[in-house]
Protein backbone atom coordinates (compact mmCIF):
# COMPACT_ATOMS: atom_id res chain seq x y z
CA UNK A 1 0.00 0.00 0.00
CA UNK A 2 1.10 3.54 -0.58
CA UNK A 3 0.48 6.57 1.64
CA UNK A 4 -2.68 7.59 -0.24
CA UNK A 5 -4.14 4.09 0.01
CA UNK A 6 -3.57 3.98 3.76
CA UNK A 7 -5.24 7.38 4.13
CA UNK A 8 -8.22 6.24 2.06
CA UNK A 9 -8.62 2.92 3.88
CA UNK A 10 -8.31 4.19 7.44
CA UNK A 11 -10.40 7.33 7.10
CA UNK A 12 -13.23 5.64 5.21
CA UNK A 13 -13.27 2.59 7.47
CA UNK A 14 -13.14 4.68 10.64
CA UNK A 15 -15.99 6.93 9.51
CA UNK A 16 -18.06 3.90 8.49
CA UNK A 17 -17.50 2.22 11.85
CA UNK A 18 -18.52 5.38 13.71
CA UNK A 19 -21.67 5.60 11.58
CA UNK A 20 -22.52 1.96 12.33
CA UNK A 21 -21.82 2.42 16.05
CA UNK A 22 -24.12 5.43 16.09
CA UNK A 23 -26.81 3.44 14.30
CA UNK A 24 -26.52 0.54 16.77
CA UNK A 25 -26.74 2.97 19.67
CA UNK A 26 -29.97 4.28 18.14
CA UNK A 27 -31.45 0.78 18.11
CA UNK A 28 -30.34 -0.11 21.65
CA UNK A 29 -32.88 0.04 24.46
CA UNK A 30 -31.54 1.84 27.55
CA UNK A 31 -31.28 -1.49 29.39
CA UNK A 32 -28.70 -2.67 26.83
CA UNK A 33 -26.22 0.13 27.53
CA UNK A 34 -24.88 -1.73 30.56
CA UNK A 35 -25.40 -5.24 29.22
CA UNK A 36 -22.34 -7.45 28.70
CA UNK A 37 -21.96 -10.38 26.34
CA UNK A 38 -20.05 -12.27 29.04
CA UNK A 39 -18.65 -11.22 32.42
CA UNK A 40 -15.37 -9.28 32.35
CA UNK A 41 -16.02 -7.84 28.87
CA UNK A 42 -17.00 -4.27 28.13
CA UNK A 43 -20.71 -3.60 28.24
CA UNK A 44 -22.51 -2.27 25.16
CA UNK A 45 -21.62 1.36 25.92
CA UNK A 46 -17.99 0.39 26.50
CA UNK A 47 -17.86 -1.51 23.22
CA UNK A 48 -19.33 1.45 21.32
CA UNK A 49 -16.95 3.86 23.04
CA UNK A 50 -14.03 1.62 22.09
CA UNK A 51 -15.09 1.75 18.43
CA UNK A 52 -14.46 5.51 18.55
CA UNK A 53 -11.12 4.96 20.28
CA UNK A 54 -9.95 2.57 17.57
CA UNK A 55 -11.29 4.88 14.86
CA UNK A 56 -8.90 7.50 16.23
CA UNK A 57 -6.09 5.03 16.84
CA UNK A 58 -6.34 3.78 13.24
CA UNK A 59 -6.19 7.28 11.75
CA UNK A 60 -4.10 9.45 14.07
CA UNK A 61 -1.60 7.05 15.62
CA UNK A 62 0.06 5.97 12.33
CA UNK A 63 0.82 9.61 11.48
CA UNK A 64 2.24 10.31 14.91
CA UNK A 65 -0.61 12.43 16.21
CA UNK A 66 -1.94 12.27 19.71
CA UNK A 67 -5.63 11.61 20.15
CA UNK A 68 -7.95 12.02 23.05
CA UNK A 69 -11.57 11.48 23.84
CA UNK A 70 -12.36 14.09 26.42
CA UNK A 71 -15.85 12.65 26.83
CA UNK A 72 -15.64 9.64 29.12
CA UNK A 73 -19.28 9.00 29.96
CA UNK A 74 -21.29 5.98 28.94
CA UNK A 75 -24.71 7.60 28.54
CA UNK A 76 -26.29 8.27 25.16
CA UNK A 77 -25.34 11.95 25.22
CA UNK A 78 -21.71 11.25 26.07
CA UNK A 79 -21.47 8.55 23.40
CA UNK A 80 -22.99 10.91 20.83
CA UNK A 81 -20.41 13.55 21.77
CA UNK A 82 -17.69 10.95 21.23
CA UNK A 83 -19.04 10.13 17.78
CA UNK A 84 -19.15 13.82 16.91
CA UNK A 85 -15.64 14.51 18.20
CA UNK A 86 -14.06 11.49 16.54
CA UNK A 87 -15.80 12.26 13.24
CA UNK A 88 -14.53 15.85 13.36
CA UNK A 89 -10.95 14.76 14.10
CA UNK A 90 -10.99 12.26 11.24
CA UNK A 91 -12.73 14.63 8.80
CA UNK A 92 -10.02 17.20 9.45
CA UNK A 93 -7.36 14.85 8.07
CA UNK A 94 -6.02 15.26 4.56
CA UNK A 95 -4.03 12.89 2.37
CA UNK A 96 -1.02 15.15 2.90
CA UNK A 97 -1.10 14.27 6.61
CA UNK A 98 -0.24 10.70 5.60
CA UNK A 99 2.85 11.62 3.56
CA UNK A 100 5.56 9.15 4.53
CA UNK A 101 3.24 6.99 6.64
CA UNK A 102 4.47 3.81 4.91
CA UNK A 103 7.94 4.57 6.29
CA UNK A 104 6.74 5.02 9.88
CA UNK A 105 6.81 2.55 12.73
CA UNK A 106 4.19 2.43 15.45
CA UNK A 107 5.16 1.35 18.96
CA UNK A 108 2.11 0.62 21.07
CA UNK A 109 0.49 -1.66 23.59
CA UNK A 110 -2.00 -4.41 22.90
CA UNK A 111 -3.15 -5.39 26.35
CA UNK A 112 0.09 -6.28 28.13
CA UNK A 113 2.00 -6.82 24.88
CA UNK A 114 4.45 -4.16 23.74
CA UNK A 115 4.39 -4.06 19.95
CA UNK A 116 6.47 -2.31 17.32
CA UNK A 117 4.95 -2.53 13.84
CA UNK A 118 5.30 -0.76 10.54
CA UNK A 119 2.32 1.56 10.00
CA UNK A 120 0.65 -0.63 7.39
CA UNK A 121 0.80 -3.70 9.63
CA UNK A 122 -0.41 -1.65 12.57
CA UNK A 123 -3.42 -0.40 10.61
CA UNK A 124 -4.36 -3.62 8.82
CA UNK A 125 -3.53 -6.21 11.48
CA UNK A 126 -4.23 -4.31 14.70
CA UNK A 127 -6.16 -1.04 14.66
CA UNK A 128 -8.88 -1.70 12.07
CA UNK A 129 -9.57 -5.30 13.17
CA UNK A 130 -9.93 -4.12 16.77
CA UNK A 131 -12.32 -1.36 15.73
CA UNK A 132 -14.55 -3.86 13.91
CA UNK A 133 -14.20 -6.40 16.74
CA UNK A 134 -15.68 -3.95 19.24
CA UNK A 135 -18.49 -3.05 16.85
CA UNK A 136 -19.17 -6.78 16.42
CA UNK A 137 -19.34 -7.24 20.18
CA UNK A 138 -21.82 -4.36 20.49
CA UNK A 139 -23.92 -5.97 17.75
CA UNK A 140 -23.71 -9.36 19.50
CA UNK A 141 -24.89 -7.82 22.77
CA UNK A 142 -27.96 -6.42 21.03
CA UNK A 143 -28.68 -9.74 19.34
CA UNK A 144 -28.28 -11.60 22.63
CA UNK A 145 -30.71 -9.15 24.24
CA UNK A 146 -33.30 -9.91 21.55
CA UNK A 147 -33.04 -6.54 19.80
CA UNK A 148 -34.23 -6.83 16.19
CA UNK A 149 -30.98 -5.99 14.41
CA UNK A 150 -29.46 -7.76 11.44
CA UNK A 151 -26.53 -7.63 9.10
CA UNK A 152 -27.79 -4.43 7.49
CA UNK A 153 -27.68 -2.74 10.90
CA UNK A 154 -24.08 -3.89 11.31
CA UNK A 155 -22.65 -2.95 7.94
CA UNK A 156 -25.26 -0.63 6.43
CA UNK A 157 -25.01 -2.48 3.13
CA UNK A 158 -27.04 -5.69 3.28
CA UNK A 159 -30.76 -5.85 2.77
CA UNK A 160 -33.02 -8.82 3.37
CA UNK A 161 -36.78 -9.19 3.10
CA UNK A 162 -38.65 -9.23 6.41
CA UNK A 163 -38.62 -12.76 7.80
CA UNK A 164 -35.68 -13.94 5.66
CA UNK A 165 -33.52 -16.63 7.24
CA UNK A 166 -30.55 -18.66 6.09
CA UNK A 167 -31.63 -21.54 8.30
Amino acid sequence: MNDQAIFDVVTQSAQNAIDRAEHLLGTAPDACLTRQLVPHMFDFAGQIRTVTIFALRSTLTPIGREWSLAVKGAGRGALQEQFTGARADISALAAADFAGVTQRRVSHQAGDAELDQDAQTYVLDFALPNMWFHLSMAYAILRQAGVDVGKADFDGLHHYQTGFSFV
